[in-house]
């Protein structure tokens, strides 16, 4: 296990913080935050007008069709939305004036989605574009940095108001940004969302897949283990694609049709991270119950925040980081629960993720909202806690023994010390 952690510190962390502290993928993640409340805004209107219960279905009537218009407004614009926060926080990040960085960003974005007889085309405002947002504000905000850098822009005399100079900052970097957006997609007829949708589909079916989101379990934890936000440093890369099979399921779900993803957003954060990264809300339970006076301690601390999906005092405090006994019931508990969850819902035997939850949602409602109200969904939860907690256990009364040799040792030297 040393040999393991050592390896994995010394030859496969490095890449991975890199790669998580990406300026771009940094981006991609702040940028895709502006989209969650829209979406929690939106799925909390859909749990309402289509709760799978016939007496509410008689109850709301035709009243859910109402109910839609939000979530149809909030989920139809995520690709708008994406475009417009990635590029504030790109152009934030390079100290570039942010407005302009996320307006270029929109406009570029926009000029991509016309149909072939030159009209504004809807239809990939929402997640289907999401991948197009991406690439597109990222190009636009680093035209705009270059245009920058090499002072090829318009400036007004300092006299002239800034929100009047920036707007002209941005006049040569937009021109050049739209002439070469318009070129490919009008001019030359290339549709540039669809290639991109191309591009990622291999890396979008892999995530939807048992062994791909295995991996993903298994990067996550790992990371942690070694002291890094695992879920932070990958969702630039995940999020955006869990966000388009949330969108699918939950149009599918409109229109009672069957649900075709399983691990869209809200399958990891609620099936798998029971009470935070590692199912730690279980080693918290065992904490509270725990004969050693620190564990007991800290399992009264953290077991508010616990029930919230918040997990740094366990983490930190057990501690988990860097433990190689605890690495093992850290990593196993996801893997096992990703696997069960997958296939339970593979199967039918418990709803898939059609609504966005906060991941702060405690367990059990968690679970029970985003599936869009299934009780076998709730059931599942409860179960999961348990069967976390039975893979911990021999773990942390391992880890317990040592403690309480530990504080037993430190109370014999106190007394030897006051007798002297």
């Amino acid at each position: 296990m040393d040999k393991f952690m050592d390896f994995f510190q010394k030859k496969l962390m490095p890449p991975l913080v890199k790669v998580g502290n990406q300026r771009h993928l940094v981006a991609v993640r702040n940028g895709l935050a502006l989209t969650i409340p829209f979406i929690i805004v939106g799925s909390i209107f859909l749990i309402i007008g289509n709760l799978p219960f016939t007496w509410w279905e008689d109850f709301i009537g035709g009243f859910g069709d109402k109910l839609n218009v939000v979530v149809n407004s909030s989920f139809g614009i995520l690709g708008i939305l994406a475009s417009i926060g990635i590029g504030y926080h790109l152009a934030k990040g390079y100290d570039l004036d942010p407005i302009t960085g996320s307006v270029i960003s929109l406009t570029a974005f926009l000029v991509t989605q016309v149909t072939e007889d030159y009209q504004l085309d809807t239809s990939n405002f929402g997640a289907e574009g999401l991948f197009t947002a991406i690439i597109v504000s990222i190009l636009a905000v680093e035209i705009l940095r270059i245009f920058v850098k090499r002072k090829m822009v318009i400036k007004l005399p300092k006299g002239v108001p800034p929100a009047v100079g920036n707007s002209f900052v941005a006049l040569t970097p937009a021109l050049a940004v739209m002439i070469i957006l318009w070129m490919i997609r009008v001019v030359i007829g290339f549709d540039i969302t669809s290639f991109i949708t191309k591009i990622f589909s291999p890396l979008v079916f892999a995530l939807n897949t048992l062994p791909g989101i295995l991996i993903y379990s298994l990067l996550v934890t790992l990371l942690w283990s070694a002291g890094i936000h695992g879920d932070m440093a990958l969702e630039g890369v995940a999020d955006p694609i869990f966000l388009q099979f949330l969108t699918v399921n939950t149009a599918a779900f409109m229109a009672h049709e069957p649900i075709p993803y399983i691990t869209a957003s809200g399958f990891y954060s609620l099936f798998v991270n029971v009470g935070g990264t590692g199912a730690s809300l279980c080693l918290v339970l065992l904490m509270l119950r725990s004969k050693s006076k620190l564990y007991k301690s800290l399992g009264k601390v953290a077991f508010p925040s616990a029930c919230f999906e918040i997990n740094e005092p366990v983490i930190f405090g057990f501690p988990i980081v860097l433990n190689p006994l605890i690495l093992i019931p850290f990593t196993v508990v996801p893997l096992v629960l990703t696997a069960l969850s997958y296939l339970l819902m593979n199967f039918n035997i418990i709803g898939r993720p059609v609504a966005m939850v906060p991941w702060t949602m405690p367990p059990i409602i968690g679970p029970f909202l985003a599936t869009g109200g299934d009780w076998r969904a709730a059931i599942w939860s409860a179960l999961s806690i348990v069967i976390a907690t039975c893979i911990y256990y021999p773990f942390f009364k391992n880890a317990e023994k040592q403690q309480l040799l530990n504080e037993s040792k430190e109370e014999t030297e106190k007394y030897s010390t006051i007798e002297a």
